[in-house]
């Protein structure tokens, strides 16, 4: 895989989740579908990732439960990612690793906090399966990812952004909602003596 796409589309996809991104990237190597480093392919590495794959998927879908992971998760996604990255760059100088590191657990940070952002949101919402339908959503893009990753990295890559700026746009556009829904209730209950006229 090619280094600096897979910063982009690995690190898009340990944001999300990184026990399932290891996971698949170990089995798509064992499989032979990608050259992927032989630390993901070990079968105790790849009995680990099952496990806390699967206990993920079921904390994600429930309500504060997933943003609760998320939280213990904040540093865990972006380091995992940073040393995937650092590891994909069999053959290149030091500065590429680092830099291909770098830019690995940069985009993992950044669509981890996208994604707890709108879990948070989505959380207070009336709707409870809307956060199963979001999860399982997420689920499927991050598997379409990093499959599509093994056979076009590039194309992923462009895909892993195309969706982390959707995630931050929609992000954006919660707290901005959530801003005004807070001030309109502090001017409701909390008025300011200076704004009253009368």
């Amino acid at each position: 895989m090619e280094p600096f796409a897979y910063a982009v589309s690995g690190g898009w996809a340990s944001g999300i989740s990184a026990y399932a991104t290891v996971l698949i990237l170990g089995l798509a190597g064992r499989t032979g579908l990608a050259d992927t480093p032989d630390l993901l392919q070990r079968t105790d590495v790849l009995v680990v990732m099952a496990l806390f794959t699967a206990i993920e998927f079921v904390a994600d879908k429930i309500p504060y439960a997933d943003s609760l992971w998320d939280t213990v998760h904040t540093v865990v996604r972006p380091i995992v990612a940073a040393v995937l990255g650092w590891s994909f760059v069999t053959d290149g100088s030091s500065a590429e690793q680092f830099a291909v590191a770098t830019v690995s657990g940069g985009i993992a940070l950044l669509s981890h906090s996208a994604k707890a952002g709108i879990r948070l949101a989505i959380n207070t919402s009336p709707e409870p399966a809307s956060n199963v339908a979001v999860s399982t959503a997420e689920d499927a893009v991050l598997l379409g990812v990093l499959l599509l990753a093994t056979q076009y990295p590039w194309l992923a890559a462009g895909a892993a952004l195309a969706v982390l700026t959707v995630m931050l746009t929609t992000m954006i556009m919660i707290v901005r909602r959530a801003r005004r829904g807070w001030r309109r209730l502090r001017q409701r209950y909390f008025p300011d003596p200076r704004d009253d006229t009368g």
